[in-house]
């Protein structure tokens, strides 16, 4: 690891010094991979990857069969906070421990404590067992999707690193587009059980190809391993507390309610003390979670920023585009689903293409800005959609937003490999923690545009007989727009406006279109505010500074057995 030139003006002269380093020891002779070994290795991850990003998808079709067998909708949703959790908190630690151990070992630990996880929670008798096995099988998920990046870090140079990025983009793509549909197969042909199962056969075969083919790459520590167990403990200290609150914020509790204040008081309380630990430890080389200086590059730190911002576009436009089409457009939540397949379909294609237009160039700036401007694009033409849109409107603006969200996917994965070499695994777990964080804060903000907007845009919307006939209790019914994805709901309250006779009919298609005309305007701002956070993406891009890719050959590997490499490594540890 180079060091920093003393009472330099330069704040990015780490950087230049890492990269100068990295491309220096690619000019030396070094063992290069083999193609039976890059492929295989390759198939492997790319088998880890689907089964990260598959589990939640066909895991949230299986959920109201879940809740129906094991009796506890009280926790639905700490299914998934649990997983998300556990999963994000230990994003970082496992990328510093796999620069500190090498990737494979980690790895390997990822994908075993994954699987254990899918058993247990596939085996469930309560719902609390359920909450409990998902936040261990969220430990082991961590591991996964970061690492496997890194590894694509590890065998690639940076201009080849571009392409196989696009590949390994289209993986979310793929998920997206089967998950749902093969959790509702398996749930309504075997069990909700087998949702869980259906990892294992995927994990076993993608565990024997990482043991017996995945080369032992060579860690990146120079000198004794130093595990930060206090920077872990802080990091998830933190971390939990900022993530409860805004998965709570504007649902559970009010944005000003003692409980949300206090959790965010907490967070930055703990998130404040982290920084000045790592800082710390960091100025005295004792190998921090994340280090903080990776942040005084300025690659680095917009990358991060512009990450976080596409997360939001693509959390918002997944999450609030099926409540549209199915409260608005009146399709059914399969198709709702089906819905969202010109959006993979465009992100797929644009991710495969700006992985190698960076491999052809070796340049990525003017990528990145084609990127946000479709992805601005496409939340302008969102922005339109209305009460008399069409199935077509929606397959249009859909297939622009994949198109620009497609470009931003794995390109800054590619930057900040390239800007931080000598730190592949922190780099990229960060810029994993961040995608998730800032996914998180998109679903609380923009839920709080929705509900904010949705409410009296839909009671200004009834008619003044509708207002006078029923009574203000059923009326807020609808209140919550969620009420729109159920169809029990819907019939039972129709079947209780049959009283009034033939009126019935009017007085329920009155209420149904002054609940689109909410919802309406309610994801209309939702758009609005997305398009906004499109547009300081863009102008953030202009504080990018760009590199060359550096090309020439693969990484070394270690001619040690990989037991002999990791019983050499847990020689060296130290426990602080």
């Amino acid at each position: 690891m180079t060091t920093t030139q003393q009472g330099s003006p330069r704040g990015d002269i780490p950087l230049v010094n890492d990269v100068a380093a990295a491309r220096q020891s690619e000019t030396v002779e070094r063992p290069r991979f083999t193609k039976p070994e890059i492929y295989s290795t390759m198939a492997g991850v790319l088998l880890v990857m689907l089964l990260a990003s598959l589990d939640q998808t066909i895991i949230d079709t299986a959920m109201p069969h879940i809740i129906t067998d094991l009796h506890g909708f009280d926790l639905y949703t700490w299914v998934t906070t649990a997983y998300l959790l556990t999963s994000t908190v230990m994003v970082p630690i496992y990328g510093k421990l796999s620069d500190i151990f090498g990737r494979k070992p980690i790895f390997l630990i990822g994908v075993v404590l994954f699987l254990l996880g899918s058993a247990a929670s596939g085996a469930s008798q309560t719902m609390v067992q359920l909450v409990f096995f998902r936040a261990f099988q969220g430990l082991g998920a961590a591991a996964l999707m970061p690492i496997a990046i890194a590894v694509v870090g590890d065998l690639f140079t940076a201009r080849e690193r571009g392409k196989w990025q696009g590949v390994t983009g289209s993986v979310f793509a793929l998920s997206a587009v089967v998950g749902p549909t093969l959790g509702g197969w398996i749930t309504d042909n075997a069990s909700w059980r087998w949702v869980f199962y259906v990892n294992l056969p995927i994990g076993i075969v993608a565990l024997l190809v990482l043991i017996f083919v995945m080369p032992t790459l060579k860690s990146q520590r120079v000198g004794k391993a130093i595990i930060d167990y206090p920077g872990a403990i802080l990091l998830a200290a933190g971390t939990v507390p900022l993530l409860l609150g805004f998965t709570w914020a504007g649902s559970k509790y009010a944005w000003l309610s003692p409980q949300t204040i206090g959790l965010f008081v907490g967070a930055v309380i703990l998130i404040t003390i982290f920084i000045f630990y790592e800082a710390r430890r960091e100025k005295n080389q004792r190998q921090p979670i994340i280090d903080p200086s990776m942040f005084k590059n300025r690659i680095f730190s917009v990358s991060v920023l512009i990450t976080m911002i596409t997360s939001m576009g693509m959390f918002g436009s997944a999450i609030f585009l099926p409540l549209f089409s199915q409260g608005v457009l009146g399709f059914s939540a399969t198709e709702s689903g089906l819905r969202l397949v010109p959006l993979m379909g465009g992100l797929l294609f644009s991710s495969i293409i700006a992985g190698l237009l960076v491999s052809r160039f070796g340049k990525y700036k003017w990528i990145a800005f084609l990127g946000m401007l479709i992805t601005i694009g496409g939340s302008v033409l969102l922005m339109q959609l209305g009460l008399h849109s069409t199935n077509m409107d929606l397959i249009v603006d859909m297939i622009v937003l994949g198109l620009g969200l497609g470009f931003s996917m794995s390109l800054y994965t590619v930057i900040v490999q390239n800007a931080l070499p000598t730190k592949i695994g922190q780099a990229t777990s960060s810029l994993t923690f961040f995608r998730s964080i800032g996914g998180t804060i998109a679903v609380a903000a923009m839920g709080s545009v929705l509900n904010s907007t949705y409410v009296p845009a839909y009671h200004n919307a009834l008619p003044t007989t509708l207002k006078a006939v029923l009574p203000a209790k059923a009326i807020e019914t609808f209140n919550d727009p969620n009420v729109l994805l159920s169809p029990e709901i819907q019939q039972a309250f129709q079947a209780g406006l049959a009283k009034y006779g033939p009126a019935g009919k009017t007085l329920y298609t009155e209420l149904m279109q002054a609940v689109k005309v909410g919802l309406t305007d309610g994801v209309h701002n939702v758009f609005i505010f997305s398009t906004i956070i499109m547009i300081v993406g863009f102008f953030a891009i202009f504080f990018l500074k760009e590199i060359p890719l550096s090309g020439g050959r693969a990484r070394q590997i270690t001619s040690e057995a990989p037991e002999d490499a990791a019983a050499a490594t847990a020689s060296l540890v130290t426990i602080e």
